[in-house]
């Protein structure tokens, strides 16, 4: 079956960076598109950043564009989320999720594989 574990989170202080990994096995990695969420604490889950199945086309969202960078290493069944310049809003659970398809199409793809979260806390 399919797996995404998540790792690299932690807690920093604002203006701070972390780097996040998302390690898949059970899945063709390099058919699909991969994609990062979060989640903080009272708030619906919210869509990060995606990235294409060759990793040429990515998108993100307006909160994280400019500081966050997502990417992918198809040898090594891994995608990972550059996150710099944090602050603290960018406190959450943050997700992995394999998509349905090769490319991300907003609104229009399908999550059928999560994984667990890796906490982020961004300190003031």
């Amino acid at each position: 079956q399919v797996q995404l574990v998540e790792s690299g989170g932690g807690l920093v202080q604002a203006g701070g960076s972390l780097r996040l990994s998302c390690a898949a096995s059970g899945i063709t990695f390099n058919n699909y598109a991969m994609t990062w969420f979060r989640q903080a604490p009272g708030k619906e889950r919210e869509f990060v950043a995606a990235i294409s199945w060759s990793g040429a086309s990515t998108y993100y969202a307006d909160s994280v564009k400019g500081r966050f960078t997502i990417s992918r290493d198809n040898a090594k069944n891994t995608v990972y989320l550059q996150m710099n310049s944090l602050k603290p809003e960018d406190t959450a659970v943050y997700y992995c999720a394999a998509a349905s398809t090769s490319y991300y199409r907003p609104g229009r793809t399908d999550f059928p594989s999560w994984g667990q979260g890796t906490q982020v806390t961004v300190s003031s």
